[in-house]
């Protein structure tokens, strides 16, 4: 595993294939039983490791590791800025910047405290761990946040912390490493510093993110272009982001991740293009790391099991909920609200990253670092995904009656009826044969079927629709047991 050699090649390309057929296979069951699909994927690692079929042995020194690592790194942090909408963090700026301010980097100091007071860490290497172990893991969320019965306060705060916390901690462990690798960050040094992480980095991405954007509708309005080679695209717009920026000696992250911001402030077209088809993509990539991870690595947390190190993890996992709750204290959401916000923020794949960074930079002491993030990661993906199974689903209703739903007619922002579709569209209905199924008594069912980033920022809505997720809307209609003679209007602007 240390050389690229053609059996180097095979193992590789079987790992893929291994990592795509079980994904598709457990999809639906994993699903539905809610267990965490990292344990999954950590325990088909352990299974090829040396302890196992001994088909697989990564070090933190394996060529297979930094390129996995650092392409599931960029697509983390990319993937989190592409999903975001910038008209909901406008709307709920309060509760971003909670969650965000008081909430992640207070449970980083916090756990940065805890490492330097428990462990004997030096303060720039507890600033590390801190900020690597306040990262939620994007994976580990996105069974809670698929979840039906989630509060959508819950699910609002969630997905805006994932999306937003890897950026404002990444510069930290980036100040962090310098701090260790130079004995002066006075004058020049820190200039230099602060130019490679504010302005190369960031402006690297901004530009190829606009270049990217320019040339894309370029191409559109001249042959146009299909719709799942979009999101390929914005892969590439990705990992174009970082070259750039290192190459320019900024930071290849921070570029991915204001790349994937530009587009998202810019094309959401091209946003909906990637989560519908190359967010799948992001999802196989990082599932992937999580095998490599569990091969032999992530088990290392466990050969450190002493009295100091135990109290730790256990420190670092509880820290979360106590800054959360006090930095939620003043809002006016509910007790559990607050509650499921505060607890589930799983460390997996993101910490484990991040800490990675000065790992494969050579830091003296980031080894040390990575196996104690190990043991914690290893701790929450058993509480965290535990205690989802244990939170159990909202209960669909028995059925659906047409009481239930108000009458409805999809409404522009200013309250004026959208147009009717061309008449030679069958796949389409006009608002004149929407009333007249309203009028006639028919059992009607309409449903809200937008991608996230068009429902979170579009001033649309259709009256008394039903929201749900394109890629559900098959397995919630059977879950609500709606009765096959419904007409089922899908509502998508």
């Amino acid at each position: 595993m240390e050389s690229f050699s053609p059996q180097f090649f095979i193992l590789t390309l079987a790992l893929v294939g291994v990592v795509i057929i079980v994904a598709a296979l457990l999809s639906g069951f994993i699903d539905r039983s809610d267990i965490p699909q990292v344990g999954v994927f950590l325990a088909l690692g352990a299974m090829l490791g040396p302890a196992g079929l001994q088909l697989l042995n990564v070090s933190l020194h394996s060529p297979i590791l930094r390129v996995v690592a650092t392409l599931s790194l960029v697509l983390v942090l990319f993937t989190d800025a592409v999903s975001l909408s910038i008209a909901e963090i406008r709307r709920h700026r309060l509760l971003a910047f909670l969650v965000i301010g008081p909430g992640t980097l207070l449970s980083a100091a916090l756990i940065g405290l805890a490492a330097w007071m428990l462990l004997g860490f030096s303060p720039a290497a507890a600033v590390m761990i801190g900020a690597a172990l306040a990262s939620t893991d994007p994976v580990m969320l996105r069974g809670l946040l698929r979840r039906p019965g989630l509060p959508e306060t819950v699910r609002l705060a969630l997905r805006l912390e994932s999306g937003l916390d890897d950026v404002v901690l990444l510069p930290i462990i980036l100040v962090a490493m310098a701090m260790l690798s130079h004995s002066n960050l006075f004058g020049v040094e820190s200039a230099r510093l602060a130019l490679e992480l504010f302005l190369l980095g960031p402006g690297a991405g901004v530009t190829v993110g606009l270049l990217a954007i320019g040339a894309l509708e370029l191409v559109r309005r001249k042959t146009g272009v299909r719709r799942d080679y979009e999101s390929l695209y914005s892969l590439g717009v990705a990992f174009a982001a970082y070259a750039a920026a290192e190459v320019v000696h900024g930071s290849g992250f921070l570029a991915a991740f204001c790349a994937g911001l530009t587009i998202a402030a810019l094309d959401v077209e091209l946003c909906d293009c990637f989560l519908e088809y190359g967010q799948t993509t992001a999802e196989m990539t990082l599932l992937f790391t999580f095998i490599l991870f569990g091969s032999s690595l992530i088990w290392q947390g466990l050969l450190v099991l002493n009295v100091m190190t135990v109290l730790f993890a256990v420190t670092a996992v509880l820290i979360r909920p106590i800054a959360f709750l006090l930095s939620l204290s003043r809002t006016k959401l509910e007790r559990r609200s607050c509650f499921l916000i505060a607890w589930f923020g799983p460390r997996g794949l993101s910490s484990l990253l991040l800490i990675l960074v000065p790992v494969f930079v050579g830091v003296p002491g980031s080894e040390q670092l990575f196996v104690v993030c190990c043991l914690v990661v290893l701790l929450s993906v058993a509480l965290h995904g535990g205690s989802l199974m244990l939170l159990g689903r909202t209960p669909p209703p028995a059925s659906l009656s047409t009481d239930l739903i108000d009458t409805a007619t999809p409404k522009t922002n200013d309250g004026a009826p959208r147009p009717s579709a061309t008449a030679n569209d069958s796949d389409r209905i006009s608002i004149e044969e929407l009333r007249a199924l309203q009028s006639s008594g028919a059992p009607l069912l309409i449903v809200d079927v937008r991608a996230e980033t068009s429902f979170n920022s579009s001033a649309f809505q259709a009256q008394g629709a039903l929201r749900i997720p394109a890629d559900q809307i098959v397995r919630r209609i059977t879950e609500l047991n709606v009765p096959r003679e419904t007409w089922i209007i899908t509502f998508c602007a």
